[in-house]
């Protein structure tokens, strides 16, 4: 069967309740909620559909909101009887299932509390998919010595204990990633069946986010990984925020409720002379302002995104769609939902004012604050730094 007649349909169960660290799911995990982090990759995988089946509305409605730029993605509202503490994840998928009366060829369990999951893994399982495999699921690769309440070791002998390079290790399913056909799942009503094929992924990708512990920790690895990435390449595009860059992060309200902002004259400036070395500017903001959008045509910005909360998936998109590396974005910005991108793009900027966090992991910290020249000062930064290409 080819790729284009199998329907691989995506599935990310996500509860309301979590006891161990609540709000779990929509809370920011650098800058993004932390379902997020499978929903982006799964938007780019070979996955025809991906389904969040939750039994939170406020959920459902950022799904709605935030990915009309893709056709991949679906909300649907699971039951209470599935979504309680004792529901087992096999009760949701069966009655999701149900819900879509098996309409697919292919189905894949993917968790949001493996933020560590890449496209390249999803992948991976469906392919694995074939005559020989019903189903397959992702592993680490663990070379830790492995002991029972007994104290007998199970997977070396104490007694002539190996060195790592000479040792096998054992596979640990992390539960990140579950492939299985539908024939497999109606029969077996599991997320595996009866021949299971193992795709590896890093060792980091073991990790639970079960407490506030393990929420720093992982947070951490996966800002190293994004920052890993990085390239030193000709800055070709730039991407700036616009609440605490363009302006001083302040609003004026009129008694009607109206607000005001405001904007240097002199980033304008800059941003103009900035196209005039052939370096595209965007804007992607969190708000969606009539006001902004004004001013962004003043400046002639052709490129203006509003209310965008993920930023990171839309900026991935952007680069597909054009063919673009991110090492050639600098990304200008100040706040939390910006952080997935400062750690990201080719070269990251933030203004004097910006919070610790970003300031903390940009590549460039300006001396200037964010309405009164951070802008101008990012612009000639960046002029100075593609001469040397």
């Amino acid at each position: 069967m080819s790729k284009k007649t199998i329907k691989r349909v995506g599935f990310i169960p996500l509860r309301k309740g979590s006891k161990g660290i609540p709000n779990k799911n929509k809370r920011k995990m650098v800058g993004r909620p932390l379902f997020t982090w499978v929903l982006g990759e799964a938007i780019f995988s070979d996955l025809d559909v991906i389904c969040i089946y939750t039994d939170d509305q406020d959920i459902i409605d950022f799904v709605v909101k935030e990915y009309h730029w893709t056709n991949k993605v679906k909300a649907l509202l699971r039951s209470e009887e599935s979504a309680s503490d004792k529901a087992s994840t096999e009760l949701a998928i069966l009655e999701f299932c149900e819900k879509v009366n098996y309409d697919f060829d292919v189905f894949c369990l993917l968790q949001a509390t493996s933020p560590f999951t890449k496209r390249k893994d999803i992948n991976a399982c469906l392919n694995k998919i074939n005559e020989t495999y019903d189903s397959a699921l992702t592993v680490v690769n663990t070379h830790r010595f492995i002991w029972n309440e007994k104290g007998e070791a199970i997977n070396y002998d104490p007694f002539n204990r190996p060195r790592r390079q000479d040792f096998e290790g054992m596979l640990i399913e992390n539960g990140a990633v579950y492939a299985i056909t539908k024939q497999s799942l109606h029969e077996k009503k599991n997320r595996l069946g009866d021949n299971v094929a193992i795709v590896k992924m890093p060792e980091e990708s073991l990790f639970e986010i079960d407490s506030e512990n393990d929420w720093v920790v992982v947070e951490q690895l996966l800002i190293q990984r994004q920052k890993r990435k990085k390239q030193a390449k000709k800055i070709t595009h730039v991407v700036l925020d616009v609440d605490g860059v363009f302006t001083d992060g302040t609003i004026t309200y009129t008694r009607e409720g109206e607000h005001t902002k405001s904007f240097d004259m002199r980033d304008g400036m800059g941003l103009e002379i900035l196209r005039q070395f052939d370096v595209k500017v965007m804007v992607m903001t969190s708000e969606n302002s009539e006001l902004v959008a004004k001013r962004m045509q003043k400046l002639k910005i052709e490129n203006v995104y509003l209310g965008v909360k993920d930023k990171y998936s839309l900026l991935q998109n952007i680069l597909k769609e054009e063919e673009l590396s991110i090492n050639n974005f600098a990304y200008l910005g100040d706040d939390v939902n910006d952080l997935t991108n400062i750690c990201s793009v080719g070269w990251s900027i933030a203004p004097n004012n910006a919070m610790d966090v970003v300031k903390q992991h940009a590549d460039i910290v300006l001396s200037k604050p964010s309405g009164a020249g951070a802008i101008r000062e990012a612009c000639q930064y960046i002029i100075n730094y593609n001469k040397r290409f």
